[in-house]
């Protein structure tokens, strides 16, 4: 071992001599880096390797080529990069291709030999580098576009991409991506041809030595990756992702209308279809108007709603023969996008205002509408000031979703604002249908509606009967509400009375004895005996798991109030009760209180 790492070391002499020769290092830097470079070669060649070592060669190395490319900017040599940095480059080249000969299946480290390759200009490496990989992950569809993008667009050969995006195909004949960049390249390629074609025309230059075919250059390829696509994915989505690409590139109307006749013929039965139809209505009528300015602004909105009346026809057309959720679903996300849309014209903001809650009425009366968008409807109506017909939806939503908590939830805060009567028989009738389980956010709606709403002792009874709630979340958290509640509404007195009552009452929450300590301590002299009454009762139940009870009740007691005698037996009782990793942190935070800092 010691022959062959002796020999690697004076591979390197030349490349040492020129930079001492040429003043980029000193010859104390070349010695250290002899040393450093002994030392992990030593690494690289002992019976037991490991990764580790190899990326922290490689990485000193690119270092030493970092730093030789400053010191040229430094002092202006750009000479002798053959005898310099192409050893360099080499001979990381060689440890990647070890490692990665060794660790075949970290595919990182062959994406970090594919981007040395890419910074250091070594790009004839890079199609070496690709095969051995797909050798082994022909599995994964990314490594072959990336690959295909890399002959595309850093070797500049698309005839070497092709090949790869169609051996790619015989790996994943189905995988949407794969097609996408596939088409994204042949029309790339076709945009390319179409400008050296110009380039060479306005240089006057003979174009019989060069082949343009009609054909390439309007994209035929293109069409016939399309083709194939299509009749293996019959997907609207990858169609239209399909057609969003041809629509990038200026000299693709015919493919364009190709896609589009596709569409119209195969997809009439998806909502997609037709939500793209209706929009291209309008985009259309953007692109039409867009050479003619209208020159006022009434002018220019009564031409948007005549653009949007075209496109809600689309959708009309639509729903006669596809009356699904998801068609009434694209049709109000339209409509909806349009009415956020700003404008200072008050008649086009109140026609897309009144298209848009008569479409959602329709829907609801269809039983199609999504439960998210009664949320939105909910929000129209307020933001117009209907409040009659907010309540109503309100109502008629719940009805529809009777055992969805998000429903009810939101329905009950619009009739809570909007000061409904009907708000406290919809709370007890949410409670029944739901699953106890997920009822907490109503619950916790209740309470507030109650607490400013109702008399106190209503908001009490509603308290307690949370209280009993059979299910812990609930329990939990009315205990903690109803202390707090306590101490607003009456004082400390009635708080000390609600903690009392309940604090033999499981289960607990940690905030129900925090808040009661916190309630003690706002007082004008709390009560010692009663802050070590709480943190004994908490620590009682969550004693072995946090840390930060133990400490606090150190601090009570190295306070002014507190017997400072008394953290001694609290320590050594922490430390016998804290479990695994609490015991720890409690350590470590107790000796950063002892030190002052916390």
């Amino acid at each position: 071992m010691a022959e062959i790492i002796q020999q690697r070391i004076e591979d390197r002499i030349p490349e040492l001599e020129q930079l001492e020769r040429v003043g980029l290092f000193t010859k104390k830097e070349v010695k250290a880096m002899i040393k450093k470079a002994t030392a992990l070669e030593y690494k690289l060649h002992r019976i037991t390797i490991s990764k580790e070592d190899f990326i922290t060669y490689i990485q000193h190395e690119i270092n030493v080529l970092e730093l030789i490319k400053k010191r040229r900017l430094r002092i202006g040599y750009t000479f002798k990069r053959e005898e310099i940095e192409f050893p360099i480059i080499n001979r990381i080249h060689n440890v990647f291709r070890r490692a990665t000969a060794k660790w075949k299946d970290d595919v990182q480290l062959w994406l970090s030999h594919v981007a040395f390759s890419k910074k250091w200009n070594t790009k004839a490496q890079l199609s070496k580098i690709f095969s051995s990989l797909l050798a082994i992950h022909s599995d994964k569809p990314a490594l072959w576009i990336m690959a295909a993008k890399c002959e595309m667009e850093d070797r500049n050969s698309s005839e070497s991409a092709r090949h790869l995006f169609l051996r790619a195909l015989r790996f994943h004949p189905e995988n949407k991506k794969v097609y996408q960049e596939y088409f994204r390249m042949e029309l790339m390629h076709a945009e390319k041809l179409r400008k050296q074609q110009k380039e060479l025309e306005q240089a006057q230059m003979d174009l019989g030595e060069y082949e343009f075919s009609p054909e390439i250059m309007n994209g035929k390829l293109a069409e016939v990756v399309y083709k194939d696509a299509t009749e293996k994915i019959k997907d609207v989505d990858f169609v239209l992702s399909l057609l969003e690409i041809a629509e990038i590139f200026d000299f693709t109307k015919e493919l364009q209308d190709l896609i589009t006749q596709d569409l119209q013929s195969r997809h009439t039965d998806d909502p997609l279809t037709w939500d793209y139809m209706a929009k291209r209505e309008l985009e259309a009528g953007l692109g039409a108007g867009m050479g003619a300015e209208l020159p006022t602004a009434k002018g220019r909105a009564t031409d948007i709603a005549r653009r949007e009346e075209r496109c809600c026809q689309v959708y009309e057309e639509g729903l006669k023969s596809l009356s699904t959720e998801a068609m009434w679903t694209c049709y109000i996300t339209f409509c909806l996008d349009r009415f956020k849309r700003k404008t200072n014209v008050q008649e086009l903001k109140e026609k897309r205002q009144a298209r848009l809650l008569a479409v959602f009425q329709r829907a609801h009366d269809s039983s199609m509408l999504q439960e998210a968008l009664y949320k939105k409807w909910l929000q129209v109506l307020v933001s117009a000031g209907d409040a009659d017909s907010a309540a109503q939806v309100a109502i008629a939503a719940t009805e529809r979703f009777s055992q969805s908590v998000e429903t009810w939830s939101c329905s009950l805060q619009i009739l809570v604002q909007l000061g409904s009567a009907d708000a406290g028989r919809l709370f007890q009738e949410a409670l029944k249908h739901v699953n106890p389980k997920e009822s907490l956010p109503l619950w916790l709606l209740q309470v507030e509606w109650s607490a400013s709403s109702q008399s106190p002792e209503e908001t009490e009874s509603l308290f307690q009967k949370g209280i009993i709630s059979p299910v812990p979340a609930v329990s939990t958290e009315m205990k903690e509400k109803y202390l707090d509640w306590s101490y607003r509404t009456t004082g400390y007195k009635k708080a000390r009375k609600t903690f009392t009552s309940l604090n033999e009452t499981r289960p607990f929450s940690k905030a129900f004895f925090t808040r009661m300590i916190q309630i003690e301590k706002e007082q004008d002299s709390p009560n010692m005996n009663n802050l070590r009454d709480y943190y004994e009762r908490a620590l009682r139940e969550f004693g072995s798991t946090d840390d930060d009870l133990w400490l606090g009740y150190i601090r009570e007691e190295l306070s002014t109030r507190g017997k400072a005698e008394n953290c001694g037996k609290i320590h050594w009782r922490a430390m016998k009760t804290l479990e695994g990793e609490h015991v720890e942190r409690f350590i470590a935070k107790y000796t950063l209180l002892q030190t002052g800092h916390i």
